[in-house]
């Protein structure tokens, strides 16, 4: 599952979603709370781009504290498909 988290309002979420198209939830975390707790809450007030892979059980298995969006999906997807997909 993929889920972004963005510091901005729940109407700027919806706006993004809508303006991209995109097939994957937004969920605002206007209050900063996610951001903190993750650690990726910058002095300026956003949140830094940054990518977690979480497994079934909640744990936290690859950290990307940059997201490149030219190479980055790649590079999850790759990462994702070795490490959790079923192997046939």
């Amino acid at each position: 599952m993929v889920i972004g988290i963005s510091t901005d309002t729940l109407e700027k979420q919806q706006e993004f979603t809508n303006k991209e198209n995109l097939n994957f939830p937004l969920y605002a975390d206007a209050d900063k709370k996610v951001a903190k707790e993750f650690g990726v809450l910058m002095p300026q007030g956003y949140a830094q781009r940054a990518t977690f892979v979480i497994d079934k059980q909640g744990i936290i298995r690859k950290f990307y504290p940059k997201a490149d969006a030219s190479k980055h999906p790649a590079e999850v997807l790759a990462y994702v498909r070795e490490h959790f997909a079923e192997k046939r």
